[in-house]
């Protein structure tokens, strides 16, 4: 088993810098390598599957910016377009034609979704969709689950994955009691504790949100009949149902899980692939619904950038691209193979390491099987993980920095990448 070393004397000097004016010396703490030590590493180009450090190392990439980079890095069709866009003006802060080419697209492939409006970020479009739901109803209350995270909103800080679950924060300073007073909480894939909960306060319920796969406490997916559950539930006690896809919407098809899997939920939100690698996200569902959105309802929303036209343009480029050249057949035959090679592997064997994978999606969890819900997620050997992080960082493999991430496998990744891979993990 490989031990870190120090390659990367220029990524050392830029992380001291760094540190000196930015806190903890970056600007999104899951990058500061909390949960497996060690510097950061220094991008400074992306081309395909692989990064460039900045000290000239290529590394395989399975992190693909947390999810965004289906088509890998700096496609030439999404990276033609927003030079195209760029040239002509990057922001007006008024409407553009490609918008509504956009928001037609998005509508067509996602039937739930009667209107849609775009934002920037995924935690806009979750903020957003939570606050038309209470305007929407005129109820407070709003049911979540332990390990998903949605977003950096003060009321869904709690109990929530990715970053707090990887730096062991449960939830975060300076939310205020009374924020979080209207979240319910129950376990990710726990059908009875939801009949419980909304059998004593379903009445007050605003919206029911969930991540139809979770993907921020690793990748988990959700027993049979939870979601259809929350369906069920949801419609019964007059609340909505929200499906946080701004990881999974795209991934699996050119369309959203909600979608694939024949539930429909009354919100979607949106981010991470719908910008091609901009800052990008949306949300949309029941038109009864989104127009209760200002400026035809009394649901206030706004934002100067929404709807770009750079992040437009990069948006529909990866959208068009995905449906013209249909990549999910072959990410769902690379995941198997990965899936099912890992259970052959000595570490797989004894029990306490095994694979999760959903089409281009993957987690190798240390900790044993099943895990359905954070409190089994959280019994895997981070230490181990951070161990293998940095073993597959020396073989030249870059994987997200926490036990609790999720892995990517692009359009751009090879047969030959993945038995790159394959090859370093035998070596751990």
């Amino acid at each position: 088993m490989s031990q870190s070393i120090n390659l990367e004397p220029k990524t050392d000097s830029l992380f001291k810098r760094a540190c000196q004016v930015i806190p903890g010396g970056v600007n999104s703490p899951v990058r500061a390598f909390g949960s497996v030590g060690g510097t950061p590493v220094y991008m400074t180009a992306g081309h395909g599957a692989r990064l460039t450090t900045a000290d000239g190392r290529s590394l395989l990439d399975f992190c693909g910016s947390w999810g965004p980079l289906i088509l890998g890095h700096a496609h030439p069709r999404v990276v033609e377009a927003v030079h195209r866009a760029a040239a002509k003006g990057l922001t007006f802060g008024a409407c553009t034609p490609a918008e509504v080419e956009f928001a037609e697209l998005l509508c067509g492939l996602v039937p739930s979704m009667e209107k849609v409006r775009l934002v920037n970020s995924g935690t806009e479009a979750v903020m957003s969709a939570i606050r038309l739901a209470r305007g929407f109803t005129g109820r407070t209350k709003i049911l979540k689950f332990d390990g998903c995270y949605h977003g950096h909103a003060d009321y869904l800080l709690v109990s929530a994955g990715s970053g707090l679950l990887t730096g062991g924060i449960t939830s975060s300073a300076g939310v205020p009691a009374s924020a979080v007073a209207e979240v319910l909480v129950a376990p990710y894939n726990d059908a009875t504790a939801v009949e419980s909960i909304l059998a004593a306060q379903g009445a007050e319920l605003a919206a029911i949100i969930v991540e139809p796969i979770a993907g921020n406490m690793g990748l988990v997916p959700p027993q049979p009949g939870f979601l259809a559950t929350l369906r069920k539930a949801a419609t019964a006690c007059g609340a909505l149902l929200i499906f946080d896809e701004v990881i999974t919407g795209f991934r699996l098809a050119p369309t959203t899980v909600g979608t694939l899997w024949n539930i429909q939920p009354d919100l979607t939100c949106l981010g991470k692939i719908i910008g091609g690698g901009m800052p990008m996200g949306a949300f949309g569902g029941r038109a009864e619904v989104m127009d209760r959105l200002a400026p035809l309802g009394p649901v206030y929303q706004a934002g100067t950038l929404s709807g770009n036209p750079v992040a437009i343009a990069a948006g529909l480029a990866t959208l068009q691209t995905l449906i013209a050249e249909n990549p999910y057949p072959t990410l769902e035959r690379r995941g198997k193979h990965l899936a099912e090679t890992f259970a052959n592997l000595a570490i797989c064997r004894n029990g306490s390491t095994h694979c999760t994978q959903l089409g281009g999606l993957f987690t190798l969890f240390f900790g044993a099987p099943p895990i359905r819900n954070l409190a089994e997620a959280k019994q895997c050997d981070t230490r181990q993980y951070a161990r293998f992080f940095h073993h597959m960082l020396n073989r030249g493999i870059y994987l997200p920095p926490s036990q609790f991430e999720v892995c990517f496998i692009s359009a751009a990744h090879t047969d030959e990448d993945l038995a790159q891979f394959l090859s370093a993990v035998l070596d751990f």
